[in-house]
């Protein structure tokens, strides 16, 4: 069984995060679903959303996936030295890290998406330039470099979550999950409509 390993923030968005784990949260055999904040309480969502969490300080797994969320709170958090610390020490031993939406924004601040291919939501995506090291993909509704799963804005979290269950246990069982909760995956990591829509502007 893996644990899953997820990191709020004040503001983070409710989708990205309960969107995923609704998906991994329903494999029970196979994933335990975990909330976590550097000092553990309650947090809160762009959407008022209370969620306890418990303190990373508790955390002692292995063979862990982390999942970051995004949200407007990653507008601070990029530049708390602080939080970036426990991020990185978190994403080095991770098995698997799963980021959604600005969540990319901030694993890319730790400088461990370097040459590596990444997404993020396409209505912020000028605030990759700050990142040129990065090989960012505008056009992807996810993209999989290794071990990193980073998917673009909100609603593409679930399609990522999806394609991440494909992986690691097969195409249908992911592909049940999906039916059994009505949603209608995008399968293709590259089918992305919303890269065009959106002008780009500063997080």
């Amino acid at each position: 069984m893996h644990q899953i390993v997820t990191l709020l923030f004040n503001n983070f968005e409710t989708l990205d995060v309960f969107g995923p784990l609704e998906i991994l949260g329903r494999l029970k055999k196979e994933f335990h679903v975990n909330l976590y904040s550097l000092e553990g309480g309650i947090i809160k969502s762009t959407q008022d959303v209370p969620v306890h969490t418990r303190t990373l300080s508790r955390m002692n797994f292995e063979n862990y996936i982390l999942m970051i969320p995004g949200g407007i709170g990653t507008r601070e958090l990029i530049n708390d030295e602080i939080f970036l610390e426990h991020l990185k020490t978190l994403s080095i031993n991770a098995e698997y890290i799963l980021t959604i939406c600005t969540g990319s924004i901030l694993l890319a601040k730790t400088g461990l998406l370097d040459d590596k291919k990444a997404t993020t939501n396409k209505r912020v995506f000028k605030w990759t330039e700050h990142f040129p090291k990065v090989d960012w993909v505008r056009e992807a509704r996810w993209v999989t470099d290794k071990n990193i799963y980073t998917s673009s804005g909100v609603s593409a979290g679930m399609d990522m979550a999806l394609g991440f269950v494909a992986d690691q246990l097969g195409y249908e069982v992911a592909k049940r999950q999906s039916i059994q909760i009505e949603y209608d995956w995008k399968e293709d990591s590259t089918w992305d409509p919303f890269s065009t829509l959106y002008t780009d502007n500063t997080p």
